[in-house]
C-alpha cells in the first residue's frame, strides 16, 4: 500500500473519528449548553461545547489528527531503524578491495525495509564510489551529498505537514469572518434591544480562531520535534560514515 494511499485512509479515519465524537459528545452537550443560557446561566457561553460547536473547528480537528498521524509514521520509522547506528556492519574487515565488496554484497542482501534506510543506502553508494575511484576525497563527496539529499527529501516530506499548520488557522479565519458577518447581518435586531442573535455570532468569530490557533500551536511543536528528529538521523549517518567508512579508509592508506 502506497503512502498516498495510506494518508487518505487515515484522512477518511479522521474525519469519522471526529464527526462521531461530535455526534455523540458535542452536539447533545451543546443543546443543554443553549438550553441553560435560554435561561439565563451565561457561563456557558464559555462551555468548551459551546467553543467546539461550529463546523470550523471539526475541520481544524480533523486536519489536526491528520497532521499528527502524519508526524508519527516518520518518527516511528526514524524509532524503528536507529538500532542500526550500533550495528558494526565492519566487523573484522580490513577496507581492502575485496573486504569492502564483501561488506557491500552484505548490505545488498538486507532484507525488507532495511536494504532502503538512510543509513544502508548511504553506505551501498559510497562504498560503491570508493571500488570504483579508490578516492577517499570522493568518497566523502558522495556521503556529504547523501546526507544533503536526505535533508532535502525530509523537508519535501514535511511540505503537507506544513500545508496544514498553514490551512488550519485560515480555516479559522474563515470562521471570524462567516460570524462577522452574520453579527452584521443582526445589526438591525441589535439595535432593537435583542443582542442575543449577534453575540452568538461574535462567539461564532472568536471560537473559530481560538480553537484553530490552539491547534496550529499544537502542531508547530510537534513538527518541531519531527525535524530535531530528522536533523539527528542526518548527523547520525554522517557520524556513522566518518567513523566506519572514511576514518578507517585513510587509516589504511597511511598503513
Amino acid at each position: 500500500m502506497t503512502k498516498s494511499i495510506q494518508g487518505i485512509i487515515a484522512l477518511t479515519l479522521s474525519a469519522i473519528l471526529v464527526h462521531g465524537f461530535y455526534v455523540i459528545l458535542v452536539e447533545p452537550n451543546v443543546a443543554l449548553a443553549q438550553a441553560l443560557i435560554m435561561q439565563g446561566d451565561g457561563e456557558q457561553q464559555r462551555s468548551i461545547w459551546i467553543i467546539l460547536k461550529d463546523f470550523e473547528q471539526e475541520a481544524c480537528l480533523i486536519l489536526m489528527f491528520w497532521a499528527i498521524y502524519l508526524m508519527a509514521e516518520k518518527f516511528i520509522h526514524i524509532m524503528k531503524t536507529n538500532y542500526l547506528f550500533e550495528v558494526d556492519f565492519f566487523k573484522d574487515c580490513d577496507m581492502s578491495s575485496a573486504a569492502i565488496s564483501t561488506v557491500v554484497d552484505d548490505l545488498e542482501n538486507l532484507k525488507g525495509g532495511i536494504a532502503n534506510t538512510p543509513l544502508i543506502r548511504t553506505l551501498k553508494v559510497s562504498l560503491r564510489r570508493f571500488l570504483l575511484s579508490q578516492d577517499i576525497h570522493a568518497t566523502a563527496e558522495v556521503i556529504e551529498a547523501e546526507c544533503v539529499a536526505l535533508g532535502n527529501k525530509n523537508e519535501a516530506e514535511n511540505s503537507m505537514i506544513r500545508y496544514l499548520i498553514w490551512a488550519i488557522p485560515s480555516i479559522g479565519f474563515i470562521g471570524t469572518v462567516r460570524g462577522i458577518g452574520q453579527a452584521l447581518a443582526q445589526a438591525d435586531k441589535a439595535l432593537a434591544g435583542d443582542i442575543s442573535g449577534m453575540t452568538n455570532s461574535l462567539g461564532v468569530a472568536f471560537n473559530s480562531t481560538l480553537v484553530a490557533l490552539f491547534v496550529s500551536m499544537i502542531l508547530m511543536f510537534l513538527l518541531y520535534q519531527l525535524q530535531r528528529a530528522q536533523d539527528s538521523l542526518t548527523v547520525s549517518v554522517n557520524d556513522y560514515c566518518q567513523n566506519k567508512v572514511l576514518d578507517p579508509l585513510s587509516r589504511s592508506r597511511l598503513n
